[in-house]
């Protein structure tokens, strides 16, 4: 099952692109590295812990 890879902080709405850092809880709450860090890395919606989301990076073009 795959990561819901949202791409806005949930506090202050700022935009996190699947290859920025950003922090998740275990209901994939998101939240960018900044208010995550002001919130103690605790999700304010469940209570649990955030951690760092596994990002994302772009598909690189295939050489021929």
């Amino acid at each position: 099952m795959a990561l819901e890879m949202r791409a806005a902080c949930e506090k202050c709405g700022a935009t996190v692109p699947h290859e920025a850092a950003a922090y998740i809880c275990s209901y994939e709450c998101t939240f960018c590295s900044k208010c995550a860090t002001a919130m103690g890395a605790k999700c304010p919606n469940c209570g649990g812990e955030l951690l760092r989301r596994p990002r994302r990076l772009p598909k690189q073009p295939t050489a021929h």
